[in-house]
């Protein structure tokens, strides 16, 4: 009898074993998959940064010795955040209005969102050449202000305004996912109980819509970091991104030591910059939870 309930209570835990196996191997495809076209390459990048042309650190050494990486690296960083912070101001609303029309305006507003991954990036990228270029529609709408008929085509304004463009829906849909889970009554009881419309935006709907802004603006600002397609078509080798700097390392160049170096430095760098994200979001979060604590107390 004992033998028997021993095996019993042993049967739901098999169970949970035999289902974990089997998730285990739905991921092993994903997993093969992010194994062959990522790591391996990766690593082989990384080989080549210490190896090419021979083994040590001197592609290091020769990369932060030159005076042009620190520019182009600030220049790439100051870049990404400007098209993060612009799209974040541009999305945000945007995906508000998503949360508050009805089904069908709704819907025309995700169709909206989802049109740019339904044409091509170079097709974009050369029609924004055409609206930047001089004498374009942008360069004559300038000069009705009196700045002659000049584009923003080979500057850095006109390479933010492609990037922009380009990732925007990468700020919309983590917003959206992350407001449209947001319970509305709240907003209505603080209503009910004397507060602003302003105040239950600040005190309420912002924080938690934070976690879309936070996912939002780090995705928006790690593809912005290794741009590489739209820089190179609206912009000029003088404001070269790292990327730009790679591609030509690689294609006329041939350092290919040089390049994994280059590539090594911005992988670090892009991970240090996520784990600060992540420790400042931990911090939001815990004043956010301490100052409504007190917000709940002084009420």
């Amino acid at each position: 009898m004992a033998e028997l309930m021993a095996g019993t209570a042993r049967a739901p835990g098999r169970r949970r074993r035999l289902r974990v196996d089997r998730v285990s191997l739905l991921l092993l495809p994903a997993v093969l998959v992010l194994v062959v076209f990522f790591g391996y390459p990766l690593l082989d990048i990384v080989r080549q940064a210490f190896t090419e042309p021979e083994a040590g650190l001197g592609n290091f050494r020769e990369l932060l010795a030159d005076p042009t990486t620190a520019r182009v690296v600030v220049r790439t960083v100051v870049m990404a955040l400007v098209v993060a912070v612009s799209t974040l101001l541009l999305a945000y609303p945007y995906a508000y209005l998503m949360t508050v029309t009805g089904p069908k305006a709704r819907a025309v507003l995700m169709a909206l969102v989802l049109l740019p991954f339904w044409t091509s990036l170079m097709a974009r990228n050369f029609a924004w050449i055409v609206l930047l270029q001089d004498g374009g529609p942008l360069g004559m709408l300038g000069a009705l202000f009196g700045r002659g008929d000049r584009g923003l085509l080979g500057s850095a304004p006109g390479v933010a305004i492609g990037m922009i463009q380009v990732l925007l829906p990468y700020m919309v849909l983590p917003l959206y996912s992350v407001m449209s889970g947001i319970d509305r009554r709240l907003m209505s009881a603080a209503s009910g109980l004397g507060a602003s419309k302003a105040t239950c935006f600040r005190r309420i709907y912002l924080p938690l819509s934070l976690p879309g802004v936070v996912s939002g603006t780090t995705l928006v600002f790690v593809l912005a970091l290794g741009f590489y397609v739209t820089p190179k078509l609206l912009g000029s080798p003088k404001e070269s991104m790292v990327a730009q700097v790679i591609g030509t390392k690689v294609e006329k160049l041939l350092d290919f030591g040089g390049a994994g170096a280059f590539s090594v430095l911005l992988l670090a760098l892009t991970g240090l910059l996520l784990l600060l994200v992540a420790r400042v979001s931990r911090a939001g979060a815990a004043l956010g939870l301490a100052g409504a604590g007190r917000g709940g107390r002084e009420d």
